[in-house]
């Protein structure tokens, strides 16, 4: 191996794209960014990237914003203020600035070559991009290794999917030794892994380029005046195009389950199933493993608690995850996830729902397949969940019959 692992980390720079609008999960991204949307009770959607950039030992990140950045931004500073720059460690949040055009960024390569700045500010050997909007568990060192010993300009992480799924992403076509010959978006008739018969690569939207070839790639289209915004669309297919040495890494799952997980809860329904999933007795995604800590915010509250009364009023949970500071005083929950500070009142029933931060759920209230964001008073005695044509004439309502209550949402 040519560089140990201290050296590749010493030359590697990690940027991670957030500024996605998030249409689809409207209303959850009305006021935020996609990868700040909670997940799992007491995570962000960026804490998995980050998370797994901090157990690969990667601790120069700069996180790219753009729209609907606030919440963000706030979450960064409060959750992951955590690196010591004397030691050469940062976080930083960088919100399009128009440092070379009057353009703010057009996509995802764009808004690379847009900060191609910070890349010139630091020894920079080789550039780890990555979404934010994705949750999955990934050792980004070992595809910088990889990445290395190939001495690829250009590593793409892959995911193998039976062929007939596969259509629905980006494609990667490879040789035998993994070198790619062609990337194609949704092809109806995907090309199938030389030593996987009946199943594709598809694109992860996780990236190694070596610094260099980044830099020259770009410039070069656009002296060319060759649309260079997107790397799936544009720059991936120039580079295998024009000779560089483009590779497709392997998705190696830290999650140590059979099937790799990595999921983009790209809607309401994918959102609402890969959060009920964490319920399971054995659950896709395994949020409890020591060995690869997942971080968030540290929320400065008590435990959470139950609290039963006399007579009927009794405090229960049943398999469900309940955060820090919530407080279930004489109702039920069952399958369902509370975020911090939530409150259940005396005969409030609560089924198969996320309630996100510092809701109530008033006495006698029943909640049943909704997602309540932060913020919201159910009054008491109302029912949201029950009456499919009452619930959409207020709120959104999912094609799952999924209901979704914006945050802040006054009754």
């Amino acid at each position: 191996m040519a560089y140990i692992g201290s050296s590749l980390i010493r030359g590697a720079l990690t940027m991670i794209l957030a500024g996605g609008l998030g249409e689809r999960l409207k209303p959850l991204t009305e006021s935020r960014t996609k990868p700040s949307v909670p997940f799992g009770g007491k995570y962000r959607i960026i804490d998995f990237a980050l998370s797994n950039c901090l157990n690969s030992g990667l601790r120069k990140i700069y996180v790219l914003t753009q729209y609907k950045s606030d919440s963000l931004s706030r979450h960064l500073y409060e959750s992951w203020n955590i690196f010591n720059p004397e030691l050469g460690e940062f976080i930083y949040s960088i919100p399009p600035q128009q440092k070379i055009s009057n353009n703010w960024y057009t996509g995802t390569s764009n808004a690379i070559f847009q900060n191609f700045n910070l890349l010139d500010d630091h020894a920079v050997e080789n550039v780890l991009i990555l979404s934010g909007d994705h949750i999955y568990k990934m050792d980004y060192l070992k595809m910088l290794q990889y990445h290395v010993e190939k001495k690829a300009d250009l590593s793409i992480a892959s995911l193998y999917l039976p062929k007939d799924q596969a259509g629905r992403f980006g494609v990667i076509e490879i040789d035998k030794n993994y070198k790619v010959l062609s990337f194609v978006e949704k092809p109806k008739n995907p090309p199938e892994i030389p030593d996987r018969a009946g199943e594709s690569f598809v694109n992860m939207g996780i990236y190694i380029f070596k610094a260099a070839a980044l830099k020259k790639v770009l410039q070069t289209m656009l002296n060319k005046k060759i649309d260079n915004s997107d790397f799936g669309q544009n720059v991936i297919p120039y580079m295998i195009k024009n000779g560089y040495n483009v590779m497709s890494y392997r998705f190696e799952d830290e999650n140590k389950r059979e099937v790799p997980y990595w999921i983009d809860v790209g809607t309401i329904d994918s959102y609402y199933a890969a959060s009920m999933n964490l319920l399971a007795v054995n659950p896709d995604f395994n949020l409890y493993d020591p060995n690869w800590p997942l971080r968030s915010r540290r929320i400065q509250s008590p435990p959470a608690k139950t609290v039963s009364h006399e007579g009927e009023r009794v405090g229960r949970a049943f398999n469900s995850l309940v955060t820090d500071g919530t407080i279930i005083s004489g109702g039920l929950v069952d399958r369902s996830i509370l975020g911090p500070h939530v409150r259940v009142n005396s005969y409030a029933y609560v089924t198969d729902s996320i309630i996100m931060d510092n809701c109530k759920i008033g006495r006698h209230a029943k909640v049943r397949r909704a997602i309540i964001d932060k913020n919201v008073t159910v009054p008491e005695g109302f029912e949201i969940g029950f009456d499919s044509e009452s619930d959409k004439k207020r709120f959104t309502v999912s094609e799952t019959g999924i209901v979704v209550i914006p945050k802040n949402y006054i009754f």
